[in-house]
């Protein structure tokens, strides 16, 4: 039998020998990555489906959106340091709560990771269809749309969770250079679009501003609102923990984490809401309401044919460094587990040559690609939030109980008013978890259910080494 109540040292936390990560990372990696991972799918496609939701009250959706995790972000500044090991809020779950809320933290980021890895991918299918469909070359709906938009199988998002694992196999270091490339590329674009958008800028295009309201309630069968609308593109914020997962690959993670964390969410939050206004602005919301490349079919709204094409291409080229970042981090939490005993330990294997876990990596991209091939995005999306904010709370409290329990022990990063911060990070996830539409909720409910269920048969049947 398992002690669930066990925790882990922190001492423990990080391991050596053939389950041992290489450390190749800078910061400047890490900044990139969570840049990465950060500008995406949120505001290249879900700024769509913000808009359906709240009208011209997503700007609003950003900025509540924004805050919250911004005060979750410099929880993990601090822990992450206190914690240098790979596994993100699993792992400091472990040390810190215990193994059995560390598994719900874990099987919660295996949700989250998976999904988002999805859900990008069809956002990426979205606009190389739009693209492709802009230089007369019309792809059949059968090959790019799940059963649900009346096709078969969305195969262009998993060819590109196919080539993004391939990256990923062929080593860490050599992944992140080309995600450095990437997200210049994106962030590019997105400088192009706000550039040209600004001069269509209507003041009438935000009257009313919201609406639907403030609170979530239901409208036309939908539930709306500003906050129903950032608990959805809250999804467009939280790519910075994935840097929290590259932990045991950074050569000096006492200082190159804070400046990527922090870091990637100021630069990312800022440029959120530019080209939040900037599209709002410019085009009233009704015309890009749930569209599958909503910047692109702005520019061609406005009478810019050649930078729509500008922002299609630079989506198809850079949303996959939002893949990467979250396949890089799903892989990893997959790979810590096992290195736990919590999942087969045969799948903790790092590979001699590329100091990578390919089993894992491999398996996962598996996982995400039937995902991605097959469900939705909105849904996909507020699946993955809910995931999301159960680990941003539990790294909250996290912050809190080690400041309780182990007050002297040092601390490279401080998190600012922590009474202040991690309190708003708690309270603000779990409104932002009541602004999610029911069905993700109860989906969400079954989903950890189901994951407590194996945790315990898996303790009862399957014997694992005696923790230190």
């Amino acid at each position: 039998m398992t002690n669930w109540m066990h925790r882990k040292p922190i001492e423990q936390a990080d391991m050596a020998g053939h389950h041992r990560l290489t450390r190749t990372l800078s910061w400047w990696h890490l900044i990139a990555l969570g840049v990465g991972a950060i500008v995406g799918t949120g505001i290249y496609t879900l700024i769509g489906v913000g808009a359906n939701l709240a009208g011209p009250g997503v700007l609003l959706s950003f900025v509540a959106a924004g805050v919250i995790c911004a005060c979750a972000a410099l929880c993990y500044a601090e822990v992450s340091t206190m914690i240098p090991a790979s596994g993100s809020a699993y792992t400091y779950s472990y040390v810190v709560l215990g193994e059995v809320l560390a598994w719900v933290v874990g099987w919660c980021l295996i949700l989250e990771y998976s999904l988002v890895v999805s859900a990008v991918a069809v956002g990426w299918s979205g606009y190389a269809v739009g693209f492709l469909k802009s230089l007369d070359i019309a792809l059949p709906l059968a090959l790019t749309a799940g059963p649900h938009a009346g096709g078969i199988m969305n195969i262009p998002a998993i060819f590109i969770i196919a080539c993004v694992a391939g990256l990923l196999i062929a080593g860490t270091r050599e992944s992140a250079t080309v995600n450095a490339v990437l997200v210049v590329v994106k962030l590019v674009a997105l400088l192009v679009f706000i550039l040209v958008a600004l001069p269509h800028f209507d003041f009438s295009n935000f009257e009313p501003f919201m609406p639907y309201g403030f609170a979530k309630h239901e409208v036309d069968g939908l539930q709306r609102g500003v906050m129903a609308a950032a608990a959805i593109i809250f999804f467009a914020y939280y790519g910075f923990d994935a840097i929290s997962t590259a932990a045991e690959e950074a050569k000096r993670p006492e200082r190159d984490l804070p400046i990527g964390i922090v870091g990637s969410m100021i630069a990312c939050t800022v440029l959120y809401i530019c080209v939040a206004a900037a599209a709002v602005g410019s085009t009233p919301f009704t015309a890009f309401a749930n569209s599958p490349e909503p910047l692109a079919l702005i520019m061609r709204e406005l009478g810019q044919g050649a930078a729509a094409a500008a922002v299609g291409a630079a989506a198809i080229i850079a949303l996959p460094t939002v893949i990467l970042a979250f396949l890089y981090g799903q892989s990893r939490i997959f790979f810590v587990m096992a290195r736990d005993g919590l999942l087969p330990a045969r799948l903790a294997v790092v590979n001699a040559r590329t100091g990578t876990p390919i089993r894992i990596t491999a398996l996962t991209a598996v996982i995400v690609a039937v995902l991605a091939g097959l469900i939705p995005l909105d849904e996909i999306a507020a699946l993955a939030n809910a995931g999301t904010l159960a680990a941003f709370i539990a790294v909250a409290v996290c912050v809190l109980v080690l400041r309780q329990r182990d007050p002297s022990r040092a601390r490279v990063f401080h998190t600012p008013a922590v009474w202040i911060v991690a309190p708003i990070a708690i309270l603000g996830c779990l409104y932002l978890m009541w602004s999610l539409p029911t069905t993700t909720q109860k989906f969400f409910l079954m989903w950890n259910a189901i994951g407590l269920v194996g945790y315990f048969i898996r303790s009862a049947f399957v014997k694992r080494p005696a923790a230190a």
